[in-house]
């Protein structure tokens, strides 16, 4: 699904936390959103969801004007969110039941997602007998239920530990590469972004510009090898120069 921005901004009384920013992202297509705390990344993403109006400016998915929340996309967020009294399978089907619908007929469905997050032997497993990262697996295989076609991630690893974190980065490009959803990822993490996404949107701090879009050429799947990759290292650098620069990062942290 396409999502395009024109001059979209946000205040929240008489602060600008989001300056107007354009952006176009084609179907299929991987961002990653980088940038310091309070720079705007969430509440680009709940405008886009439309969870949060816009101050001005125009928010286009798939081609329609977005005029409320958007009900074909996928949402996780840093915390996955889970009901502790509904077990795994549960919670992935409890989206459903939401809209109204019978969760049998999503069951198979349901269990193919577990399957692929690989949580399938955990399917009646309960919040509680899951570890950090296979609970976010279990929000992961929720939100990509009814198969959208646009994906928005809020910082989803944020919570875990290193270990974990880079685990789940590779399961979700997994993931994406079998199918290409449009995704927007949002994160603190320098290195998450430049090795899940096509292009990383560079945002400067509050109030929320962006500072640059780079495109990432290194060849999929980005396993643990690609940290190596010379372009890896040449994009790292230019993201931090970028901070440095925008006095995010100081010198001595480097």
């Amino acid at each position: 699904m396409r999502v395009q921005l024109s001059q979209v901004g946000r205040n929240f009384g008489a602060v600008q936390a989001l300056a107007p920013v354009d952006l176009d992202i084609a179907e299929g297509e991987f961002i990653a959103i980088v940038g310091p705390s309070g720079c705007g990344k969430s509440t680009l993403l709940r405008i886009i969801a439309g969870l949060l109006p816009a101050s001005g400016g125009q928010v286009l998915v798939g081609g329609r004007a977005r005029s409320g929340p958007v009900t074909e996309l996928g949402i996780v967020f840093q915390q996955p969110v889970l009901l502790d009294w509904r077990s795994a399978l549960g919670n992935v089907l409890f989206q459903v039941e939401m809209r109204g619908e019978r969760p049998g007929v999503w069951k198979d469905r349901a269990l193919a997602l577990l399957d692929q997050v690989g949580l399938r032997d955990f399917a009646g497993a309960y919040p509680h007998a899951l570890s950090g990262g296979m609970r976010q697996r279990v929000a992961i295989a929720r939100a990509l239920l009814h198969d959208p076609s646009l994906l928005l991630m809020d910082e989803p690893f944020g919570a875990l530990d290193a270990l974990t974190r880079e685990q789940m980065r590779i399961d979700l490009e997994a993931l994406w590469l079998r199918r290409r959803s449009t995704v927007l990822f949002v994160t603190h993490s320098v290195d998450e972004a430049v090795l899940l996404a096509d292009r990383v949107v560079v945002m400067s701090p509050r109030p929320g510009r962006i500072e640059r879009v780079i495109d990432i050429d290194i060849p999929r799947p980005r396993g643990l090898r690609a940290r190596r990759d010379p372009e890896f290292l040449r994009i790292e650098t230019e993201i931090t120069e970028i901070f440095l620069a925008r006095g995010v990062l100081a010198r001595g942290a480097v």
